[in-house]
């Protein structure tokens, strides 16, 4: 059984260091699944055909409508301008001495809206580069104060959140994305702001310095050494994004705001009636036929509301500026396109936790983790959040960690007494805390957009999105135990 575990180790090692280099983990993780085999003994190619890419199909069909509906929504919020009017709207009502605040919450306002980490990344970049230029805020924060927005509390902990990460709980636990709001809504509310007290310190420390804005932070640094100041701060976006410095009266930005805000209380609105009034009001008994699966409306209401939801913000941003028809039109094209990658991405990496779940050896760490503790909540938590952090990614580790253990966990908790939503949340916000290490694809692509670098801003980074997080979640997690009685 040594060289097995050898042979996982070395598996993971080689996924985690060509996925910080920047290499397609939908080619990375099949390879790295591959070694683990080898070192196993089983057979390669029937692992690889019978194995990994059922695992990987099984998560596309699950998920994928979530991912493509997603990411069309993020990209109409984008091409209409939407997103911009609302980071500007906010920013406008704070000021700009409060760039950090106007920041993550405008941030943390489009992720819980449904749009794609990857737009929010984009869209305000811009709008947090000119807030931060204007305030004299030192740059290096800049990534730490988007990253609180929407790596943490606004994916997992709050209720109704329409990312993928608070919609995967919802097949194995049988659960909506408003599973235990309470518990969600106090996890969100000791995670932002333990994040803000720390970039408000950090702030007033930097500054006190004598540091300021600007993207010279460290000299000779491959971040900064061959951009001027002038391309370092140039919008990444396109279209004019940057724009804070165009005069508007202050009513026109509210205006436009309260316009914006429109699509994402849609989503949210939508997919609150969807499970709480059409899921009963409507006969979903058809659910029971083979042809439909043979399934319950319990085990697919979580994806159907979410998807449901996006679908008609997306409807609603055509009904609202209809006549800019053609280039949503363009914007559906482009947003299905960019679904592909992030839903294959994850993909792959469940795929490589099916191969590696298959192997002999995984019985032995499985009862390891299961040896850890005998309550539901605990194995959930650790294997999750273990798994996430390992894969750098927290739709990746928690799929793996539902796939391999979820029917276990499942039973557990139903032996134990403890209810579906707390698991579901508890298991959510496990995914989002050691996921944003240094290897974090999300992590290096925002570092790469503000044009800075690990040792400049990831202690900041790291705060905010693993730390905060997780005593978030400590303190969510203390209270699902006693609500248990565990």
């Amino acid at each position: 059984m040594v060289l097995p575990f050898i042979g996982i180790l070395v598996s993971l090692a080689f996924l985690i260091f060509f996925a910080y280099r920047g290499h397609s983990v939908i080619f990375i993780a099949p390879v790295a699944a591959m070694i683990a085999v080898l070192f196993s003994g089983a057979p390669l190619l029937a692992s690889y055909t019978q194995i990994f890419m059922p695992a990987l199909g099984g998560f596309i069909v699950n998920f994928f409508p979530v991912f493509l509906v997603g990411a069309i929504f993020g990209r109409l919020m984008s091409v209409s301008g939407y997103a911009e009017d609302l980071a500007r709207w906010i920013s406008k009502a704070l000021g700009a001495q409060r760039a950090i605040l106007a920041t993550s919450i405008a941030s943390a306002l489009l992720t819980y809206g449904g749009v794609s980490a990857w737009v929010v990344v984009f869209a305000m970049y811009p709008i947090a580069q000119a807030l931060f230029k204007e305030a004299g805020i030192p740059k290096r924060l800049m990534p730490a104060a988007i990253a609180l927005g929407f790596f943490s509390f606004a994916m997992a902990a709050l209720p109704g959140s329409p990312q993928i990460h608070n919609a995967i709980p919802t097949r194995y636990f049988e659960t909506t994305t408003f599973a235990a709001p309470l518990l969600g809504t106090l996890g969100a509310i000791v995670t932002y702001a333990l994040g803000m007290a720390w970039l408000t310190w950090r702030q007033k420390k930097l500054i006190s310095a004598g540091e300021s804005y600007g993207p010279d932070l460290d000299p000779g640094s491959p971040a900064t050494a061959s951009i001027s100041p002038e391309e370092n701060d140039a919008p990444l976006t396109g279209g004019g994004v940057g724009v804070l410095n165009r005069v508007q009266t202050r009513e026109r930005v509210v205006t436009k705001g309260l316009i914006a805000l429109v699509p994402i209380l849609v989503v949210v609105t939508v997919n609150f009636l969807f499970v709480y009034v059409l899921s009963e009001t409507m006969n979903f008994d058809y659910l029971a036929e083979e042809r439909f699966g043979a399934t319950t409306l319990s085990s697919v209401i979580g994806v159907w509301s979410v998807t449901v939801a996006l679908a008609t913000a997306v409807i609603a941003i055509f009904l609202m500026r209809p006549r800019q028809a053609q280039e949503y039109v363009d914007g559906i094209s482009e947003g299905a396109k960019t679904a592909v990658l992030p839903a294959f991405t994850t993909a792959s990496e469940v795929g490589y936790g099916g191969v590696i779940a298959s192997l002999a050896i995984f019985a032995v760490i499985r009862e390891g983790i299961f040896e850890v503790s005998d309550n539901a909540l605990v194995v959930a938590a650790l294997s999750t959040a273990v798994i996430a952090a390992i894969t750098g990614s927290s739709s990746g580790g928690l799929s793996i960690a539902l796939q391999s253990f979820g029917a276990d966990l499942a039973r557990m908790a139903d032996e134990q007494g403890i209810s579906p939503e707390l698991m579901h949340r508890v298991t959510a916000m496990a995914s989002v805390s050691f996921d944003s290490l240094p290897h974090n694809g999300a992590v290096i692509t925002l570092l790469l957009v503000c044009g800075l670098t690990h040792r400049q801003s990831y202690k900041d980074i790291g705060m905010v999105t693993v730390i905060a997080p997780f005593i978030g979640f400590l303190v969510v997690m203390g209270i699902a135990l006693v609500i248990s009685g565990n």
